[in-house]
């Protein structure tokens, strides 16, 4: 019963996470990690920093968003 209310917590606060555009920086590790063994991971401040400019844009000569 708790393993269950462990997980769907995980899971909320994942979701709510992504509700305010915060990304979910051990998701994608464990993803690269189950996926993607032979590719390196990002650090926490560039995968930050992706997610940011594909959410608001302003990278790669993408014109800055605000919405």
């Amino acid at each position: 019963m708790f393993n269950d209310l462990a997980r769907m917590g995980r899971y909320l606060g994942q979701a709510a996470r992504m509700l305010v555009g915060m990304p979910d920086y051990e998701t994608y590790v464990e993803h690269m990690a189950n996926k993607h063994p032979h590719q390196s991971v990002m650090s926490y401040e560039a995968f930050f920093r992706e997610r940011q400019e594909a959410r608001y844009g302003g990278g790669n000569g993408r014109p800055i968003r605000c919405c």
